[in-house]
């Protein structure tokens, strides 16, 4: 379990060091001083989705504010549903199958079909944390099949007469109309979702909310005025999206072998993150901050820092391009 009120992507990560390594200003660049064009192709916008529009839709609009070639979002969210949006751009929509596997805290409005005692209703919501069972709604985008989903933290916010207010954090593909659903068939008067809004998304906060208005306005002072601030400004950098995975640090040498789809090596590493699991999603950083790819670690950490040869992470996504870095392999004829 997660500690109260707090997503398992904020879980407080550190780096261990393996090797000294530095790396040639030459080559590669900041992800906070890409050149603006690069800059927006690896985006990530954290949208404010209205009430009426479907996810696809905003990210639909998104795409045609920045006229980027495609543009992801991270989680669906109803129609009637408010909140977080995080849309990944160009080549950054690689990484939207990590960001929609994060956890996801929403605030609801329940509405009971009877008023019920104040200290019942807060007691029966405390017992849906934990694991709990769910049959998808009739309309969902997935099979009908009973599933386990991990409930992180479910804290009452307010009651009033027959509303409740709460706010939860969950695992990804928990529907909360059925948790709301569910709740008011355990405390016996039944219940339905009034109103609901996502605030946090993997490492996704409303701090950094912005609007399809502000977006629109950004791109419009880079365009007419030749101001890149605000632009830059409400979009960040693809490797925000990816800042819950733990990380491994490469040196420069070794950055174009992964680029190139090889295994990366125990001897590339320069520090990683201090509680790797073995075949846990690891994301791989160049010594400037950049994303190179999405892998499955190989190693846990104490096996990494023991270790002087052998593979260490196996990349299932390749974010940067070949040649960014120089060569430091030779290719086995």
């Amino acid at each position: 379990m997660s500690p109260a009120g707090k997503l398992p992507s904020e879980t407080e990560r550190t780096l261990v060091r393996k090797s000294g390594a530095w790396t040639n200003p030459s080559y590669g660049s900041y992800p906070e001083k890409r050149p603006i064009l690069e800059y927006i192709e690896k985006g990530v916008v954290n949208i404010d989705k209205p009430k009426g529009p479907t996810s696809h839709e905003v990210a639909a609009w998104v795409k045609a504010i920045l006229g980027v070639g495609t543009a992801g979002h991270a989680g669906s969210l109803d129609p009637k549903v408010t909140g977080l949006l995080p849309a990944l751009l160009g080549k950054a929509t690689k990484a939207v199958p990590a960001l929609r596997l994060s956890g996801k805290e929403y605030v609801c409005l329940l509405k009971l079909h009877k008023e019920m005692p104040q200290k019942l209703v807060r007691k029966v919501c405390e017992e849906f944390t934990g694991p709990i069972y769910q049959m998808p709604p009739i309309k969902s985008a997935v099979k009908r099949v009973v599933r386990v989903r991990t409930i992180y933290y479910l804290e009452v916010l307010e009651i009033e007469g027959s509303f409740v207010l709460f706010r939860v954090g969950c695992e990804a593909g928990t529907y909360i109309r059925k948790l709301c659903h569910d709740i008011g068939l355990a405390l016996g008067c039944g219940g339905h979702m009034q109103e609901l809004r996502r605030t946090k998304a993997g490492p996704f906060t409303e701090e950094t909310l912005v609007t399809l208005q502000d977006l629109k306005d950004a791109y419009v002072f880079w365009k007419e005025d030749r101001d890149e601030s605000e632009i830059r400004r409400v979009i960040m950098p693809m490797e925000t999206a990816v800042s819950h995975l733990p990380k491994i640090i490469l040196r420069d040498s070794a950055v174009d072998a992964v680029c190139s789809g090889a295994t990366l090596a125990v001897p590339g590493i320069t520090s990683l993150d201090a509680n790797l699991k073995k075949g846990e999603l690891t994301a791989l950083f160049t010594l400037k901050g950049e994303l190179v790819a999405l892998a499955k670690a190989e190693m846990s950490t104490e096996e990494l820092l023991k270790a002087s040869t052998g593979l260490a992470a196996t990349p299932v996504r390749i974010m940067m391009e070949t040649g960014t870095y120089p060569r430091g392999w030779n290719k086995k004829e």
